[in-house]
């Protein structure tokens, strides 16, 4: 996918991690943690189920990547923590507080770095509908929170 600035509006609260040489990372990626460098959604080795892959990513999600790290250079990158975000996703209505992970690809091993989905549970998730979407539409603004640093999507008390 290409350099997508998702942000639409709140306070990021920034990062910076490292990124090692040959990882890309384009803006609007999805982030996690490994080894103390930034690494795509995409990067994250296949739970086998698309469940176990959101509930891998939700556990290590640290934020958006809010600059480009092309390959071959391993300068640090701003990562945002929170805010809201318009990500793509598959044509569906949603609630202001439904909970989203990411997607998983057509072929079942690994996640996409731009595309969220709906999931049942806080557990598989990195953020919550911040807009109502009704009638159905391919896009959604999500509030992310990284679990890494801000707690991650709560149950609801």
């Amino acid at each position: 996918m290409a350099n997508v600035m998702r942000w639409r509006y709140g306070d990021t609260n920034p990062v910076v991690l490292p990124v090692a040489a040959l990882t890309v990372i384009e803006i609007g990626d999805l982030i996690y943690q490994s080894s103390g460098a930034a690494l795509p959604a995409s990067e994250l080795a296949d739970a086998g189920t698309e469940a176990g892959n959101q509930e891998a990513f939700h556990d290590i999600f640290v934020g958006v990547a809010m600059q480009a790290s092309p390959s071959g250079v391993s300068n640090p990158i701003r990562v945002a923590t929170s805010g809201v975000f318009e990500f793509d996703c598959i044509s569906a209505t949603a609630e202001v507080g439904d909970l989203f992970g990411s997607d998983e690809d057509g072929t079942g091993t690994e996640l996409l770095s731009q595309v969220v989905a709906k999931v049942a549970t806080a557990n598989l998730a990195i953020g919550r509908c911040a807009k109502r979407v009704n009638p159905a539409a391919s896009r959604v603004l999500i509030e992310v929170v990284s679990t890494v640093l801000r707690g991650g999507p709560q149950v609801m008390a």
